[in-house]
């Protein structure tokens, strides 16, 4: 056993709170293209999203793409209200408020 990484194995950068919100806009910028997988791309493989206009939370690409291709068509752009970002090992979350126009 040693407690020493062994060489090669990549270690993480750690990510700033700035860089966390930074996500936002390239989800705002998937919902511009109007492709409901490119927005299902910005979801992390086991990502949950609780829709804004549905009462069924999406727990899969397959489920998160389907609820893009009809909420896409209303054109949303979004706008950060509130934001709580949290960062730990390994992952990161901006959770808050934000409206659509």
């Amino acid at each position: 056993h040693s407690s020493v990484m062994p060489e090669g194995i990549a270690v993480g950068q750690a990510i700033t709170e700035d860089e966390v919100r930074s996500l936002f806009g390239l989800w705002n910028d998937a919902l511009a293209t109007e492709d409901p997988k490119q927005v299902a791309r910005r979801y992390a493989k086991k990502g949950v999203l609780l829709p804004t206009v549905s009462d069924t939370p999406r727990t899969d690409f397959a489920s998160i793409e389907d609820y893009f291709v009809h909420f896409l068509k209303l054109k949303p752009q979004g706008e950060i209200i509130d934001s709580k970002v949290t960062i730990g090992h390994d992952y990161c979350s901006d959770v808050g408020i934000y409206e659509f126009t």
